[in-house]
């Protein structure tokens, strides 16, 4: 018997914003469109500081080579229990990534307080905790409401639907928590410490972006790469 592979969620907030809810994440937040990275007036719409940012990017060869590079020579990822700096998943379902890095966004940094009690989300979050890579991943594979949230989005958004597999982009989230910018993807060798944010600085600030999806876009740039076509939605409380 094969791996489970769902079918790919459309990054948008129309689609998160649903998910959200079928899992038990507060309506008090919501996703909201990110139309540049650089001119405030098209950021104006989202309520800051946002939370979190989920993006979906093309997986090109100088990327790639960066994340070979930055994997080479990593162990099995140790992370666990109350001290874990973030909670991170492998993903081991196929075409999860997206409600996989929906998860990365609301139970990491302030969004968790929005959790709401008892909630699937909720048991998912103190499910994880204190289980190690392998049993964390088995346990959200064999968890019949994230299954059943993450089927109920796949008829939205703007594209037909489907379950072949999308080798070609990935889903990542960046998080804001405990002052660092951290980079949150199932498929890495762990989570990613990007750095050091400040009280005042939100996951939109220019040292996050620069940090975070930026140096992505950079790496495309600096290899001779036409513009990077990305899709990307922040998560904030509601104004």
């Amino acid at each position: 018997m094969g791996r489970k592979t769902w079918v790919m969620l459309e990054n948008n907030p129309e689609v998160m914003n649903q998910l959200a809810g079928k899992l038990g994440l507060s309506s008090d937040l919501s996703f909201y469109d990110v139309w540049s990275l650089d001119e405030p007036e098209l950021l104006a719409h989202i309520p800051r500081p946002a939370l979190a940012l989920l993006v979906i990017l093309p997986f090109t060869p100088a990327w790639d080579k960066d994340r070979q590079a930055e994997d080479a020579g990593k162990g099995d990822y140790e992370g666990h229990g109350p001290d874990e700096p973030v909670i991170w998943f492998k993903q081991t379902i196929g075409n999860a990534c997206g409600s996989i890095g929906f998860l990365h966004c609301a139970i990491n940094g302030p969004a968790a307080e929005y959790i709401k009690p008892d909630s699937d989300l909720d048991k998912i979050r103190r499910d994880a905790i204190p289980l190690k890579m392998e049993e964390r991943a088995e346990m959200l594979y064999n968890s019949i409401p994230f299954e059943h949230a993450h089927k109920s989005c796949v008829q939205l958004g703007d594209t037909a639907p489907s379950s072949k597999e999308h080798m070609g982009q990935h889903f990542v989230a960046f998080v804001k928590a405990n002052g660092r910018l951290w980079e949150l993807e199932g498929s890495r060798k762990g989570p990613l410490d990007r750095g050091a944010l400040g009280d005042d600085e939100d996951i939109l600030s220019p040292k996050a972006l620069d940090l975070g999806l930026r140096r992505v876009i950079r790496l495309e740039q600096e290899a001779g790469g036409k513009d990077l076509r990305f899709s990307c939605i922040a998560l904030s409380r509601k104004a």
